[in-house]
């Protein structure tokens, strides 16, 4: 598995870097047949270190985990074991899709904007004009999979919405989680 591990303003030292790599290769290995790549990006927020460990799987699924605590070793167990947790959970589930899909999942470029929100958030009346401020714009891969794929993969990266194109008809598709603990659906592909 490669390895791509790094500090936001953290210099991150080999003793670190060599018990991420033995730590994420024990938890991961025993429930994904062969990760790809792992990243793993430390940074601070207040008093607290902050873990975000990142694995592509060899299906085309990603797991992702995010971890804090008052010290960087114990922030990236904590993400560790939330990987953990989140692979043990879908261990079936990966392995049953693994056999049934053929190729890797499909990806497909897509713009994707991120909006500046207005001043006022408890603002009533319309803003005075609606053409909102672009903070950024990047390229987003949309992945072809199916229904219970795309589940499985909104919970794995701890996502509130997943995009996706559905196998069974190249239509775009969305599943999100519900403000009532359910997982929504929507297909609108027309009859």
């Amino acid at each position: 598995m490669r390895y791509q591990i790094t500090g936001k303003q953290i210099d991150v030292g080999d003793a670190l870097q060599t018990h991420v790599k033995t730590s994420m290769d024990a938890a991961v290995s025993k429930y994904a047949q062969r990760p790809t790549d792992a990243t793993v990006i430390f940074s601070r927020s207040g008093a607290e270190f902050v873990c975000e460990a990142t694995v592509h799987l060899s299906t085309g699924l990603t797991a992702s985990a995010k971890g804090h605590a008052h010290e960087i070793y114990s922030a990236f167990d904590s993400s560790c074991e939330k990987m953990e947790k989140q692979l043990r959970r879908y261990k079936r589930r990966l392995k049953d899709h693994h056999r049934d899909r053929q190729s890797p999942v499909e990806t497909l470029e897509a713009p994707m904007y991120v909006l500046a929100r207005s001043g006022h958030e408890e603002e009533e009346h319309e803003p005075r004009d609606l053409n909102p401020i672009i903070v950024a714009e990047m390229a987003t891969k949309i992945p072809s999979l199916s229904v219970g794929e795309a589940v499985m993969q909104m919970e794995l990266l701890g996502a509130s919405v997943m995009i996706f194109r559905n196998e069974k008809h190249s239509g775009v598709n969305v599943v999100y989680r519900r403000d009532d603990g359910n997982v929504g659906w929507i297909d609108p592909r027309l009859e």
